[in-house]
């Protein structure tokens, strides 16, 4: 396969190059700038043009590569420092990219982009399919990006794939400043012989050699089912663990410093659709990823140190005084050694037809003065004064030379030029240091204002779609969730997860039923991601919630606590629960006072349907079960398995439908009362073309396995007749 790379000169970049040299590939690459100083060993043919060249198409037509990709996030041909003026110009570089390779008519074009696009806090693993939420110009620019991506898709029928890497980690190279969190904790020690670390602050990383071989299988895939996919680990670490892991591999006697404040922010990308698709498997986990990271930073520790840093530890501290004495000294050995020649030139010219009046003496004066400043320009001048005297009293004595008026009128021209001259620099450089400063003051206090405007823009789009849409509005509400009253009785719980999906704008939410004073049985679900507690919970070992529940509030999970909903509401009848609602996948923006709020409504108006519903069936007891069994007749249970598999079909929940065998009309009762003793609360018993069913709800191919087991032990034969998929 032809590979065209785009991007500089990275561990990133190298680790790409490697992994298509060893898989075979002919790898063109296009530096995105005009130096020759990087090489590469393993590529076929370098292109060292800029991104906004029109060059660009010519190569692309040239090379016509069968799979392109761009580093994107991870190109170092931009410097973020300056976001403002790089967003445009990274913005403007993809869009001739996407020119370029649109004229070819074929391959793959891969935009590598990062988890930075995603700037809130989230409870639940980040899916592909969420928004993504910006937050600074880098991050908008990469975001902006992807979108560009999927414009060219949509409107041409590109083949583009976006590759979404979480928080990438390894060696770096020598003096390479990388962004992520290892390095940066690995650096701190180093400098200081501390760690700052933030219990209270989660994420997911992944070994950039796995990362790379993770994104090789779906780049070269001409079969990918989705044009995005994650490239994570999913492995949950928060700075706190990774701080003792650095400790543990940078030595000792490196200080741990706890900076836990603030809420919970958690961002885990979920690389559940990558896996689906490319099963592998993370080889580096965190302690070998750390203990390489540490140790090859630790053995080229001065790579890594600017002359500020104390280097941690005594024999650190003393190497970096010595290094600024030295680089203070320098000067004055310059000074000291550049004397020799002036000297011997100025030796040279006395007497000299062309360069006898040539002061070479005040040449080497201005020079120190116009390069270092004020005070290399005065022990020059000193320099100067004695090599002058010296020359002199070749010809007279010392004492004639002091008597010379000339000897004094060329002193006090040598110093005053010096210290003019000397003045002026040191001048200029302490403007363009304050000038340097401020700016990076003002950008500081830029970024202050954005981060402040991104805040007002979230509130003003809030009110903006409460105000247009109307989505919060009491007769908003009621509309939808009136609609659960068309619903037969035994469809209304299932419809209320989706109804609850709908009006909070999640596609995560979890109804579940109490089943006693401890448990509650999920019912109904509108994801995967809202299943993860399982089908029964004990709902008072939730401390946090069940207090919020109990005294009738609905529950935030403020803390972002992992195995807790976002959100959640209790139903009540009698002062006694009936329902849970739970939330999972809402943005941290969106878990405020007023959410809070519009689902206790919700919440209420869900409420007086299913009191109806439960009414309703309770009054038509004797008429729905087989006399004196809690079995349900035929008309009833056709009804309520109906329900449960369109549910189902609709992905509101999980059911299995069993058959027990030789069951007949007359040992109905006693076998109702034997079976109905080895299942549970929430599965039902019932007639169905003359035949006794089980129907269990929340229950998939292995768990209807397990009760016709226990079915068996019993003495009863059954199997399976249907289940949802």
């Amino acid at each position: 396969m032809t590979v065209l790379l785009i991007g500089g000169s990275s561990r990133f970049m190298d680790s790409v190059i490697d992994k298509m040299n060893k898989s075979g590939h002919q790898v063109y690459l296009l530096t995105g700038r005009k130096d020759k100083r990087s090489s590469y060993k393993r590529v076929f043919e370098k292109y060292n043009f800029e991104y906004n060249t029109e060059s660009i198409e010519d190569i692309f037509k040239s090379i016509r590569p069968e799979l392109v990709v761009f580093m994107g996030a991870y190109d170092t041909n931009f410097d973020w420092s300056m976001a403002r003026q790089e967003s445009v110009r990274y913005s403007t570089a993809l869009t001739n990219l996407l020119s370029a390779y649109s004229m070819t008519g074929k391959g793959r074009f891969v935009y590598i982009s990062s988890h930075e696009v995603y700037s809130s806090a989230y409870g639940a693993d980040v899916r592909e399919e969420i928004t993504a939420e910006p937050k600074g110009l880098k991050a908008l620019a990469i975001a902006h990006g992807e979108e560009l991506c999927n414009s060219y898709r949509t409107a041409q029928g590109m083949d583009i794939m976006i590759l979404r890497f979480d928080h990438v980690y390894g060696i770096p190279k020598k003096g390479e400043h990388l962004e992520d969190y290892c390095f940066g904790q690995c650096l701190e020690s180093l400098r200081s012989g501390k760690i700052s670390a933030n219990s209270r602050n989660s994420f997911s990383m992944i070994y950039l050699k796995d990362a790379i071989e993770f994104a090789y299988k779906a780049m070269v895939d001409g079969k990918s089912a989705h044009a995005c996919y994650h490239i994570t680990s999913g492995e949950e670490i928060n700075e706190m663990q990774l701080a003792v892991l650095v400790q543990k591999y940078m030595g000792e006697k490196t200080e741990i410093v706890d900076n836990s404040v603030g809420q919970k922010h958690r961002l885990v990308l979920d690389g559940t659709r990558y896996q689906k698709e490319y099963p592998m498997q993370v080889f580096v986990q965190y302690e070998a990823g750390v203990q390489k990271v540490a140790e090859y930073m630790k053995s080229h520790r001065e790579s890594f140190l600017k002359d500020e840093d104390s280097g941690g530890g005594r024999l650190g501290k003393l190497l970096h005084k010595t290094k600024v004495i030295l680089k203070k000294l320098v000067p004055f050995v310059e000074n000291c050694i550049c004397f020799i020649p002036f000297f011997m030139l100025n030796n040279r010219a006395v007497g000299s037809q062309y360069f006898s009046r040539l002061d070479f003496f005040l040449l080497y004066v201005l020079l120190f003065a116009i390069i270092h400043g004020q005070q290399q320009a005065l022990i020059s001048a000193a320099f100067a004064v004695g090599g002058y005297c010296f020359r002199q009293m070749y010809t007279r004595t010392g004492f004639e030379v002091l008597l010379d008026y000339n000897t004094y009128v060329w002193i006090a021209q040598l110093f005053i030029l010096g210290m003019i001259v000397g003045y002026m620099r040191d001048q200029l450089k302490y403007i363009k240091d304050e000038n340097a400063e401020r700016i990076g003051y003002l950008h500081g206090k830029l970024d202050d204002i954005e981060d402040i405007n991104d805040s007002n823009i979230r509130m003003k789009q809030s009110f903006e779609m409460q105000v247009m849409n109307q989505k919060d509005s009491l007769g908003k509400v009621y509309e939808i969730t009136s609609k659960l009253d068309a619903y037969a009785p035994e469809e209304v719980l299932f419809y209320a997860a989706e109804m609850l999906s709908k009006l909070m704008e999640s596609k995560d939410v979890a109804v579940y039923t109490v089943a006693n004073g401890d448990y509650a049985r999920l019912f109904s679900s509108t994801s995967r991601e809202a299943r993860k507690l399982g089908n029964s919970i004990k709902y008072t070992a939730m401390e946090s919630m069940y207090d919020e529940l109990k005294e009738h509030r609905v529950y935030i999970n403020k803390n972002l606590e992992a195995n807790l909903p976002l959100m959640a509401s209790a139903v009540y009848e009698s002062e006694q629960m009936q329902l849970i609602l739970m939330i999972w996948g809402i943005p941290w923006q969106r878990m405020t006072l007023a959410e809070a709020n519009r689902l206790t409504i919700i919440g209420a108006l869900v409420q007086n349907t299913v009191v109806r519903a439960n009414r309703y069936l309770d009054a038509l007891k004797d008429r729905r079960y087989v006399e004196e069994t809690n079995v349900l007749d035929e008309e009833a249970f056709s009804h309520l398995s109906k329900a449960f598999f369109e549910a189902g079909d609709k992905g509101l929940t999980e059911c299995a439908l069993v058959e027990i065998t030789g069951v007949g009309k007359n040992d109905r009762k006693e076998a109702a009362g034997i079976l109905g003793a080895q299942m549970r609360q929430t599965d039902y018993l019932g007639i169905l073309e003359g035949n006794l069913y089980a129907l269990l709800s929340n229950t998939d191919q292995q768990g209807a396995k397990i009760v016709i087991e226990r079915f068996l032990e019993k003495g009863y034969h059954s199997e399976l007749k249907r289940e949802t998929v």
